[in-house]
């Protein structure tokens, strides 16, 4: 019997050999030791609210890779984006500052930037594609800051090109406007842009990167910009209740493989564009963007939810292979879509075991059409 609740689907997905998104997360216990492992060979010591070498040390090489003064670790990106925000907009004096539609702060953070710290987010740009100089130049009024995601995420992970980049950094400082990077997928840019993260944030007046996303660390973020911006910066992480006693648990997660992970990338997004060549052969399936632009990308199905979902548990059934959790509706009647993010899972699947899936996938989901 095809399952139906999500517990008999969560079942379903713990038991397939192969699930196709994302980094291999070890069990909690694999985990902990692992971290335990590595504190030990490299005689680790619990911080003191924020204070002690391991986060010191860690903060000290994510800004020298983002070619920033100085950095802060965070609890969560949440917190790390809002508190940028405010800061810009105190120095600025002017609660307004600039947004794409598709930002994290305006879709999933139930509207936090106004809730709590009373600033007003100006849409700017295209919603289905990322900002560019020409989008800034249009803004009518002043801004204490632009948000800019690099990728963006809700669109399939798109990036400007260099060139564009360059003109909207070079559009903003003409109109003395400060970038903030959300850079919740940073590390995944570099691949596609060939270039050093120092180069990719120069001309960006603050960034954020997350200390899991792409990493695999528990959780936490990090926050990198001038000298005085942090020392503001950690002001207001312990205003805001983000100064833990002890963090050295979410630091060690994510030091203990940074470098390893970050190594790993280029060959993940090689595998995101053979991915996506395959998969686009697929009668009924598309991808966003056509040619991905970082190892993550988004499978459009021209097929029924239900249906999809229902053919997806047939094959995870059958052979093993969970292919995606999540199925959303798009702006096509018909459509759905899902996040495909390439990490090491994927690595050592073949193209033509893909395609036999997604074909099957679709076969299925459609036989009744």
């Amino acid at each position: 019997m095809t399952p139906n609740t999500d517990e008999q689907r969560r079942q379903l997905k713990a038991a397939c050999t192969v699930e196709i998104n994302g980094f291999a997360e070890p069990t909690p216990a694999q985990w902990f030791q692992e971290m335990a492992d590595w504190a030990q060979a490299n005689d680790v010591s619990h911080d003191n609210y924020g204070s002690g070498q391991l986060i010191e040390g860690f903060e000290a090489k994510v800004a020298e890779l983002l070619g920033k003064p100085a950095a802060v670790f965070m609890p969560s990106g949440v917190m790390a984006q809002l508190i940028a925000v405010n800061i810009w907009s105190e120095r600025r004096r002017l609660p307004r500052f600039g947004i794409h539609a598709s930002s994290h702060l305006q879709l999933h953070e139930e509207q936090a930037f106004q809730a709590l710290l009373r600033l007003h987010g100006v849409m700017v740009g295209h919603r289905l594609r990322p900002i560019l100089a020409d989008d800034l130049s249009a803004v009518a009024e002043p801004l204490s800051c632009l948000v800019v995601e690099l990728p963006a995420r809700e669109i399939g992970g798109q990036l400007p090109e260099w060139h564009e980049l360059e003109a909207l950094k070079a559009t903003a400082a003409a109109s003395d406007t400060p970038l903030h990077m959300d850079g919740a997928r940073l590390w995944e840019t570099r691949a596609f842009y060939q270039r050093s993260y120092a180069e990719i944030a120069e001309g960006f007046s603050s960034v954020y990167v997350s200390a899991y996303k792409g990493l695999g660390g528990i959780a936490g973020a990090l926050l990198a910009g001038e000298t005085d911006f942090i020392q503001q910066a950690r002001l207001w992480r312990k205003r805001l209740g983000g100064t833990l006693i002890k963090q050295s648990p979410m630091v060690v997660s994510v030091a203990m493989r940074f470098d390893q992970r970050l190594a790993m990338l280029d060959a993940c997004y090689q595998r995101a564009l053979s991915l996506a060549t395959c998969l686009q052969a697929i009668p009924g399936i598309r991808i966003l963007p056509r040619t991905p632009q970082v190892n993550m990308l988004h499978v459009c199905f021209d097929a029924d939810r239900a249906a999809l979902l229902s053919a997806r548990d047939e094959i995870a059934r059958a052979h093993g292979y969970w292919l995606f959790t999540h199925l959303e509706p798009t702006e096509v009647p018909g459509w759905c879509k899902t996040e495909c993010y390439v990490g090491d899972r994927l690595l050592g699947v073949e193209n033509q075991r893909i395609l036999q899936l997604f074909t099957d996938l679709m076969r299925h989901a459609t036989q009744d059409v």
